[in-house]
C-alpha cells in the first residue's frame, strides 16, 4: 500500500470524525516519506506559568531522536520561540527547526542557523512596546530582536490593557510593517511579511523535506497559518487541545501527543525486529 493510501486512513476509517486522532499504525511504515514537523509550546511540552520553565520529559528528547533518525533527518520543531530558545531547552540535543515564527531555519542539528526575512524591529517601536509591560506585575517581556513578545499568564487580568495598549501604538503608526499575535497568555509583534508558513513552505523545499508529505502538529493562533496550507501540500494537520478547523484529527493534551510519538518509535522498532 502507498504511503498516500495508509495516511488517507487516518481520516477515512468508518467511525472516524474530524475531530479524531491519527492512528500511529497508519503512519509508521512509511516515516521514510514523510516529514514531521512539531510545534513545541502546547503541542510537545505543557504550558508554564513562564516560558523558561518548561520542561522536556526525557522519554520525549528521546522519541524524538529517534524519529529524526528513521525519517532521515526530516522532522523539524515549528515555533515561536528563536533557535537559541529552542536549544536551551531540548539541550543537549538539537533539531532542525524553524524559529521565531518563520524568522530563522536550520535544516539539520550541525547546521548553522539562517535568518530569514527577519529585520529587526525599530528601537522606538520596541522602547514603547516594552513600556507596556509597567500595566501589572505580572506581565513578563521577552524581546527576541526581530519581534516582542508580552507574557501575562502570571498577569491574566491584564490582558485587555495590554492590547488596548498595542492597538493605540499602532494607531500612531499606521504604515509600520507590523503585525499582532495573539496567543496562549502572550501577545506578540513581529514585522510582517513572515510567518510559521512562509518559514514551513520554505523548509519544504529544501532536502531532506523536499519531496515529503508533511505532518504538522500544532496548537495556537499562530499554528493556523501551516494548518491552511497543508492541504494544498498533500500535507496533514493535527490540532492540540482544540478542534481548529480544516485539520484532518487532534490530540487533546500534549501528553498525549507525546504518547503518539513514542509509539511511533516503538511501532518502528517493532517492525525492524
Amino acid at each position: 500500500m502507498t504511503m498516500t493510501q495508509n495516511l488517507a486512513e487516518t481520516t477515512t476509517h468508518d467511525n472516524a470524525t474530524p475531530d479524531s486522532v491519527p492512528v500511529p499504525g497508519a503512519l509508521m511504515p512509511h516515516l521514510s516519506e514523510c516529514a514531521l514537523l512539531l510545534d513545541i509550546d502546547g503541542t510537545l511540552l505543557d504550558m508554564a506559568p513562564t516560558p523558561r520553565e518548561v520542561w522536556v520529559p526525557p522519554e520525549l528528547a528521546t522519541a524524538l531522536g529517534r524519529l529524526l533518525q528513521r525519517t532521515n533527518g526530516a522532522l523539524a520543531l515549528v515555533s515561536g520561540r528563536s533557535l537559541n530558545d529552542i536549544d536551551l531547552i531540548f539541550a543537549p540535543m538539537q533539531f532542525p527547526a524553524v524559529g521565531g515564527h518563520g524568522a530563522e531555519m536550520r535544516l539539520s542539528p550541525d547546521n548553522e542557523s539562517v535568518a530569514s526575512h527577519a529585520p529587526p524591529l525599530d528601537k522606538e517601536l520596541k522602547r514603547r512596546l516594552a513600556a507596556i509591560a509597567k500595566l501589572s506585575p505580572g506581565i513578563l517581556l521577552e524581546d527576541k530582536g526581530y519581534s516582542l513578545a508580552l507574557h501575562y499568564r502570571l498577569a491574566p487580568h491584564a490582558e485587555k490593557a495590554i492590547y488596548d495598549a498595542v492597538s493605540a501604538i499602532r494607531a500612531d503608526l499606521p504604515n509600520a510593517p507590523i503585525e499582532v499575535l495573539p496567543g496562549k497568555f502572550v501577545c506578540e509583534i513581529k514585522h510582517s511579511g513572515f510567518t510559521k508558513a512562509t518559514g514551513v513552505i520554505e523548509l519544504m523545499t529544501q532536502e531532506p523535506f523536499k519531496g515529503r508529505r508533511p505532518v504538522f502538529l500544532g496548537d495556537d493562533v499562530t499554528d493556523e497559518t501551516v494548518f491552511a496550507i497543508m492541504p494544498g501540500m498533500n500535507g496533514l494537520a493535527f490540532s492540540v487541545g482544540r478542534r481548529a478547523q480544516g485539520v484532518a484529527g487532534h490530540f487533546d493534551e500534549p501528553r498525549d501527543v507525546r504518547a503518539w510519538l513514542a509509539q511511533l518509535v516503538a511501532d518502528e522498532k517493532s517492525a525492524t525486529e
